[in-house]
Protein backbone atom coordinates (compact mmCIF):
# COMPACT_ATOMS: atom_id res chain seq x y z
CA UNK A 1 0.00 0.00 0.00
CA UNK A 2 1.17 3.57 -0.79
CA UNK A 3 1.23 5.60 2.19
CA UNK A 4 0.88 9.57 1.37
CA UNK A 5 3.13 12.22 3.37
CA UNK A 6 0.81 14.07 5.66
CA UNK A 7 1.38 17.43 2.65
CA UNK A 8 0.82 15.30 0.05
CA UNK A 9 -2.30 13.74 1.61
CA UNK A 10 -3.56 17.40 2.35
CA UNK A 11 -2.91 18.37 -1.20
CA UNK A 12 -4.70 16.17 -2.65
CA UNK A 13 -7.30 16.31 -0.75
CA UNK A 14 -7.65 19.88 -1.76
CA UNK A 15 -7.22 18.91 -5.43
CA UNK A 16 -9.90 15.96 -5.31
CA UNK A 17 -12.23 18.72 -4.16
CA UNK A 18 -11.37 20.92 -7.11
CA UNK A 19 -12.20 18.17 -9.55
CA UNK A 20 -16.35 19.43 -8.89
CA UNK A 21 -15.90 23.12 -9.94
CA UNK A 22 -14.37 21.31 -13.53
CA UNK A 23 -17.77 19.17 -13.72
CA UNK A 24 -19.29 22.02 -13.17
CA UNK A 25 -16.81 23.81 -16.01
CA UNK A 26 -17.80 20.48 -18.34
CA UNK A 27 -21.54 20.91 -17.88
CA UNK A 28 -21.49 24.55 -18.68
CA UNK A 29 -19.16 23.49 -21.80
CA UNK A 30 -22.32 21.51 -22.96
CA UNK A 31 -24.54 24.45 -23.01
CA UNK A 32 -21.75 26.30 -25.05
CA UNK A 33 -21.20 23.30 -27.57
CA UNK A 34 -25.03 23.21 -27.89
CA UNK A 35 -25.34 27.03 -28.96
CA UNK A 36 -27.11 27.91 -25.44
CA UNK A 37 -24.60 30.44 -24.76
CA UNK A 38 -23.44 32.54 -27.24
CA UNK A 39 -19.50 33.17 -27.94
CA UNK A 40 -17.52 33.37 -30.55
CA UNK A 41 -15.64 30.68 -32.02
CA UNK A 42 -12.40 32.19 -30.59
CA UNK A 43 -14.41 31.82 -26.64
CA UNK A 44 -15.33 28.29 -27.52
CA UNK A 45 -11.96 27.19 -28.25
CA UNK A 46 -10.62 29.27 -25.76
CA UNK A 47 -13.35 27.02 -23.16
CA UNK A 48 -12.24 23.83 -24.51
CA UNK A 49 -9.20 24.28 -23.86
CA UNK A 50 -9.63 25.82 -20.33
CA UNK A 51 -11.22 22.75 -19.22
CA UNK A 52 -9.12 20.17 -21.51
CA UNK A 53 -6.00 21.37 -19.88
CA UNK A 54 -8.04 21.83 -16.17
CA UNK A 55 -8.75 18.00 -15.94
CA UNK A 56 -5.35 16.79 -17.57
CA UNK A 57 -2.97 18.58 -14.89
CA UNK A 58 -5.43 18.19 -11.86
CA UNK A 59 -4.70 14.33 -12.87
CA UNK A 60 -1.23 14.87 -13.35
CA UNK A 61 -1.24 16.68 -10.06
CA UNK A 62 -2.56 14.13 -8.21
CA UNK A 63 0.32 11.88 -9.61
CA UNK A 64 2.76 13.37 -9.02
CA UNK A 65 2.16 13.54 -5.16
CA UNK A 66 2.47 10.20 -5.27
CA UNK A 67 5.78 10.52 -6.78
CA UNK A 68 7.31 13.53 -4.83
CA UNK A 69 6.88 10.91 -1.43
CA UNK A 70 8.79 8.42 -3.36
CA UNK A 71 12.14 11.45 -3.18
CA UNK A 72 14.18 12.41 -0.89
CA UNK A 73 12.95 16.01 -1.51
CA UNK A 74 12.56 17.94 1.03
CA UNK A 75 11.33 21.99 1.82
CA UNK A 76 11.17 24.31 -1.10
CA UNK A 77 12.01 22.06 -3.48
CA UNK A 78 9.77 19.09 -2.04
CA UNK A 79 7.07 21.74 -2.16
CA UNK A 80 7.50 23.02 -5.62
CA UNK A 81 7.55 18.91 -6.53
CA UNK A 82 3.92 18.69 -4.78
CA UNK A 83 2.38 21.81 -5.44
CA UNK A 84 3.71 23.16 -8.93
CA UNK A 85 1.60 21.05 -11.47
CA UNK A 86 -1.86 21.69 -9.01
CA UNK A 87 -0.51 25.20 -9.42
CA UNK A 88 -0.25 25.45 -13.07
CA UNK A 89 -3.79 23.70 -13.26
CA UNK A 90 -5.37 26.65 -11.78
CA UNK A 91 -3.37 29.47 -13.71
CA UNK A 92 -3.45 27.96 -17.33
CA UNK A 93 -7.55 27.02 -16.77
CA UNK A 94 -7.82 30.89 -15.79
CA UNK A 95 -5.70 32.26 -18.41
CA UNK A 96 -7.75 30.37 -20.85
CA UNK A 97 -11.12 31.65 -19.08
CA UNK A 98 -10.55 35.17 -17.84
CA UNK A 99 -8.45 36.13 -21.76
CA UNK A 100 -11.63 34.78 -22.88
CA UNK A 101 -14.31 37.07 -21.26
CA UNK A 102 -16.75 40.24 -22.93
CA UNK A 103 -19.07 39.71 -25.40
CA UNK A 104 -18.08 39.00 -29.02
CA UNK A 105 -14.31 38.63 -27.80
CA UNK A 106 -12.65 37.56 -30.87
CA UNK A 107 -8.85 37.74 -29.76
CA UNK A 108 -7.14 37.51 -25.57
CA UNK A 109 -6.82 40.49 -23.44
CA UNK A 110 -3.56 40.76 -21.15
CA UNK A 111 -5.08 38.32 -18.95
CA UNK A 112 -3.33 35.51 -21.18
CA UNK A 113 -0.22 36.32 -19.20
CA UNK A 114 -1.95 33.82 -16.70
CA UNK A 115 -0.89 30.72 -18.90
CA UNK A 116 2.68 31.39 -18.80
CA UNK A 117 2.51 31.70 -15.00
CA UNK A 118 1.14 28.39 -15.01
CA UNK A 119 3.58 27.06 -17.68
CA UNK A 120 6.09 28.46 -15.31
CA UNK A 121 4.66 25.99 -12.08
CA UNK A 122 4.23 22.90 -14.53
CA UNK A 123 7.56 23.08 -15.69
CA UNK A 124 9.11 23.87 -11.72
CA UNK A 125 7.07 21.29 -10.82
CA UNK A 126 7.78 18.53 -12.84
CA UNK A 127 11.54 19.74 -13.50
CA UNK A 128 12.30 19.30 -9.78
CA UNK A 129 10.25 15.81 -9.08
CA UNK A 130 12.20 14.59 -12.36
CA UNK A 131 15.22 15.22 -10.99
CA UNK A 132 14.38 13.75 -7.94
CA UNK A 133 13.35 10.83 -9.01
CA UNK A 134 16.62 10.47 -10.60
CA UNK A 135 18.63 11.41 -7.51
CA UNK A 136 16.65 8.60 -5.19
Amino acid sequence: MIELSDSSASIAGIVLLTIVTIEFGGAFLLRIVRGQVPMTEFQKSFARAGHAHAGVLVTLGLVCLVLADATDLAGFAGWIARVGVPASAIFISAGFFLSSLGKGTTAPNKLIALIWIGAAFLAAGTLTLGVGLLTV
